[in-house]
C-alpha cells in the first residue's frame, strides 16, 4: 500500500534541498524532522491515491491492496490522513517555513488525489508541483535560502510532470505526441542540470547516469507507446528521480550529500524488487 521504493525517494528530495541551501552542521538538528515529514507526506499521498482510486482499481488493477480486500477502504483513508497530519507536525518541529511548505504539500497531494489526476493537462503539473515543493521542504531547513533556490524547484516539477503524463498510458497504452513531449521535457531537465553542475565532475557523472537510465526507456515508449514499454519508462523515471536529486546536491555541496542520496537510490532499487512502484 505504501510503495516503500517510492517513499524513500522522497528523502532524496529533502536531502537535495538541504544541500542546495548549504545547511550548516550547526543547523543539522532539523534534518531528521524534515526526513520524517517527507516520508509521512509521501506515504499519506500514496495511500489516499489508492483510496480515491479504489473503484477504478477494482476494474483495472484488482490486485491492489484495497480492491483485493487486504485492507479496508476506511482503514486506508485513516492511515492516509494520519500520515499527512504527522508530516505537517514533524515539519513544524524543524522550521516555520518547513511547516508552511508541508501544509502546501498536503494540499497539493489532496488536490491531485481527488481531482487533479483526472485532468489531462493539470494533473501532471499538479503531481510535479508536489515533488517541487518536496525539494523546497529541504531548502526550508535554511529559510533564507528559499528565495534564491526557488528556481531549482522547476527541475523536479518538469521531470515528474513528464513521468506522470506518460504514466496515463500504463493500462491501455499512450499517445506518441504525449510520449514525445515527455521525452523532450526529460531531455530539457538533463540539459539544465548540465548547465547547473558544469563545474562539478561528480555532478556531470551523475547526470550522465541519469540520462542513461531515463532517456532510452522514454524513447522506446515514444516509438511504441504500448503499456509494457510505458510501465518500464515510468518505473525508470520514478526510481531515477533520486539521481536528479544527487546531481543537484553535487552541484551545490560536498560529496557527502550525493553519496547518501545515491545510497537511497540503491535502497529504492532493492525495494522495487519486492514492492510495486506504480
Amino acid at each position: 500500500l505504501l510503495r516503500p521504493a517510492n517513499v524513500v525517494t522522497a528523502a532524496a528530495d529533502v536531502l537535495a534541498g538541504c544541500a542546495a541551501a548549504q545547511l550548516a552542521s550547526g543547523e543539522a538538528h532539523v534534518l531528521p524532522w524534515l526526513l520524517a515529514s517527507t516520508c509521512c507526506l509521501y506515504g499519506g499521498g500514496i495511500v489516499l491515491n489508492d483510496f480515491f482510486d479504489r473503484n477504478l482499481d477494482a476494474v483495472e488493477r484488482p490486485e491492489r491492496p484495497i480492491p483485493s480486500g487486504r485492507i479496508s477502504a476506511g482503514t486506508a483513508a485513516a492511515i492516509g490522513f494520519i500520515l499527512l497530519a504527522a508530516g505537517i507536525a514533524f515539519a513544524s518541529l524543524a522550521t516555520a517555513a518547513a511547516c508552511l511548505i508541508a501544509t502546501a504539500i498536503s494540499g497539493s497531494v489532496l488536490l491531485y488525489d481527488i481531482w487533479g489526476k483526472h485532468q489531462k493537462f493539470f494533473g501532471p503539473i499538479n503531481m510535479g508541483t508536489c515533488r517541487a515543493l518536496n525539494l523546497l521542504l529541504g531548502v526550508a531547513a535554511v529559510p533564507a535560502a528559499i528565495t534564491t533556490r526557488l528556481p531549482l524547484a522547476l527541475l523536479p516539477l518538469v521531470y515528474i510532470a513528464a513521468v506522470t503524463a506518460v504514466s496515463r498510458g500504463e493500462v491501455r497504452g499512450g499517445k506518441r505526441e504525449v510520449a514525445f513531449i515527455s521525452l523532450a521535457a526529460i531531455c530539457a531537465v538533463v540539459a539544465s542540470l548540465i548547465l547547473i553542475g558544469a563545474h562539478s565532475a561528480l555532478a556531470l557523472v551523475i547526470i550522465g547516469l541519469l540520462a542513461w537510465r531515463v532517456i532510452p526507456p522514454f524513447f522506446r515508449a515514444y516509438r511504441e507507446p504500448v503499456p509494457r514499454l510505458i510501465r518500464l519508462a515510468v518505473r525508470a523515471g520514478v526510481l531515477s528521480l533520486v539521481l536528479l536529486n544527487a546531481a543537484i546536491a553535487a552541484s551545490f555541496s560536498n560529496i557527502l550529500y550525493s553519496l547518501i542520496i545515491l545510497g537511497i537510490a540503491v535502497l529504492a532499487a532493492l525495494l522495487a524488487r519486492a514492492f510495486s512502484v506504480t
